[in-house]
């Protein structure tokens, strides 16, 4: 009996496994499926602009046949240029679908951004991954082929004007406004912008077009008059003439795709610009004005600013060795340079030569073609000053010294009343001339900038003693100082039995004319010193200018518009210090 029931429990448990095992074989949800083919509408692909929201492209492939609900099925579709093995591969998910389809500007984007070039072919690859919602049973379709040519979609380029006339006057006014629609519609990197323009008729040739960066996401620029000349002259239209200007838009992806928008043509009255000219010669490199015969480091003349020989005239005081010769450079190149014989200017000419050291003064006019050498010279004139109003007294008497290029000081003695600074003997005949004498003037107080032929300087109204500086060193912005010069003190720390650094208790020079001041003092060695015109901080002062040398017995260069303490000498002793204001120089003897 026990062995029948025994036979009976085992018959039981086949039967279950054999029903479990059919139960198994019913759930098709555990089916592999199979693989899928993959194929596409067109393989050679090459959209236009107009194209940018059409399909251009649509991937189909045959259902893998899962044991689920269409609707689960997971496909990647995944791109990528032929011959990386989708190593750098775009994707794009589709759930349940059997197709998928790009439009122009997202199969542009995918090829932008992979750096190709506009409007060349390139094999691309396609292939589709079908899974499980879950990601299981994965299927890898075959792989198609295509050739795609990425296109441009550029900007559309507008201009306010097409035509302007414009003025140096007037050259920080705008002038026209360019605008354009963004390019690379549908493109999600960055682009960067820039203004083309080149003479209408070079058509933008590959190395005749400039440029302004504009930069990203920006879709206009403002040009004002100056700079709407800059791209005319550029151009090739010369001051003062008419011509057109080309201008288009240049577009770059991040990846260095590169469109252009249409152009727009503006004529233009072009103004010829402000110019600087320069003075490269053989005596450069003696005189610490650059090296020889080099534009770059030459000397730039002083532009004439009044309106009838505005951007025509131009001058220089400057200190030449005997023998020196020397050219006029227009910039600091080589390409325009003017010398010249017997008082005519000449393009490329003759070098100009002094047989004389000494300052002198170069005025050129690049229209009417001729120059002056003449003394470089400046003086008190007035009825302040005791040359008067008559220029024929005031050399030597009352000029002021010429320690720099472009660079006059002096003191004088002056009553209450006008004056001028000259630098000649007699007063300008109103010609214009090259030759013509200068005086200067000018409306504005201490510091203010200084008029050629212009007004005379503010009264005087103080009598006593005065330092001037002309100063045209800045050549965009000549200027005069005017300040007491009643005395002058030594001031420091290495003055003996003085208090250090007390401009009160400091002892004064002794003037005796010609700008020199002198002092016998007890100095400790290896201390400070320098000179201060009045009995307080804040009153015009001297500092080193020969790079703290100690030598005795020598002239020392000095300024006044900032730098170190003189030095006192290695040994202590008395010493009899000379300061030379017109020189801009002090002796320690």
């Amino acid at each position: 009996m026990k062995y029948i029931n025994q036979l009976l429990l085992l018959s039981v448990l086949v039967m279950f496994v054999m029903t479990s095992c059919d139960k198994v074989d019913d759930l098709s949800y555990y089916n592999n499926g199979k693989p899928i083919t993959l194929s596409a509408s067109s393989s050679s692909i090459a959209p236009a602009p107009a194209d940018s929201t059409n399909n251009v492209v649509t991937f189909s492939w045959s259902s893998p046949e899962y044991a689920t609900d269409t609707s689960t099925y997971k496909f990647i579709l995944e791109i990528d240029s032929a011959g990386r093995n989708f190593s750098k591969k775009v994707t794009r998910t589709v759930n349940g679908a059997l197709a998928a389809s790009l439009t122009g500007k997202e199969l542009n984007n995918i090829l932008l951004n992979y750096a190709f070039t506009l409007g060349v072919p390139y094999d691309m690859e396609a292939r589709v991954i079908s899974s499980y919602s879950n990601n299981n049973e994965l299927f890898v379709s075959n792989v198609v082929n295509l050739s795609v040519t990425p296109y441009a979609d550029p900007s559309s380029l507008t201009s306010e004007k097409t035509s302007v006339t414009l003025s140096l006057a007037t050259a920080t006014q705008p002038s026209n406004t360019f605008s354009w629609a963004p390019a690379f519609n549908g493109y999600t990197g960055t682009v960067t912008y820039f203004l083309q323009y080149d003479s209408a008729t070079k058509n933008f040739g590959q190395f005749s077009a400039d440029e302004i960066l504009i930069g990203t996401s920006i879709y206009s620029k403002n040009l004002n008059e100056g700079e709407m000349n800059n791209t005319a002259l550029t151009s090739g239209i010369t001051g003062g003439n008419s011509g057109t200007v080309e201008y288009r838009i240049k577009a770059v992806t991040a990846q260095g795709a590169i469109s252009y928008s249409n152009p727009v043509s503006v004529t233009i009255e072009s103004y010829i610009p402000i110019l600087r000219f320069y003075m490269p010669g053989s005596y450069q490199a003696s005189t610490g004005n650059g090296n020889d015969w080099d534009p770059g480091t030459a000397p730039e003349l002083i532009r004439d600013l009044r309106t009838s020989v505005f951007n025509d005239m131009f001058y220089i005081y400057i200190w030449l060795p005997a023998n020196a010769e020397f050219k006029v450079t227009q910039g600091r190149s080589w390409d325009v340079n003017y010398g010249g014989t017997g008082g005519t200017l000449a393009l490329n000419g003759a070098n100009f030569k002094v047989n004389s050291a000494g300052v002198y003064r170069v005025s050129i006019n690049r229209k009417t073609l001729l120059y002056d050498i003449s003394p470089g010279r400046m003086g008190f004139v007035g009825g302040a000053t005791g040359a008067g109003w008559n220029p024929p007294n005031v050399f030597p008497d009352y000029a002021l010294g010429a320690p720099a290029t472009n660079l006059f000081v002096g003191i004088t003695n002056f009553t209450a009343d006008g004056w001028k600074l000259i630098d000649n003997d007699h007063w300008n005949d109103g010609s214009n001339h090259v030759a013509e004498t200068r005086s200067y003037g000018s409306n504005g107080g201490s510091g203010s900038a200084v008029e050629t032929n212009g007004p005379n300087f503010p009264n005087i109204t103080t009598a006593g003693r005065y330092r001037v500086i002309w100063d045209g060193r800045d050549v965009d912005n000549t200027v005069y100082q005017l300040s007491p010069a009643a005395e002058m003190r030594l001031v420091g720390d290495g003055l003996q039995g003085v208090p250090d650094w007390n401009p009160g208790a400091s002892p004064q020079m002794t003037y005796s004319g010609g700008g020199v001041w002198t002092i016998t003092i007890a100095l400790k060695a290896d201390k400070d010193f320098k000179f201060l015109a009045g009995n307080d901080w804040g009153a015009l002062d001297y500092e080193d200018n020969s790079g703290q040398s100690q030598a005795t017995g020598t002239s020392k260069k000095i300024k006044w518009d900032g730098g170190p303490n003189f030095k006192t000498p290695t040994v202590a002793g008395t010493y009899t210090v000379t300061l030379n204001e017109n020189t801009q120089t002090v002796t320690v003897n």
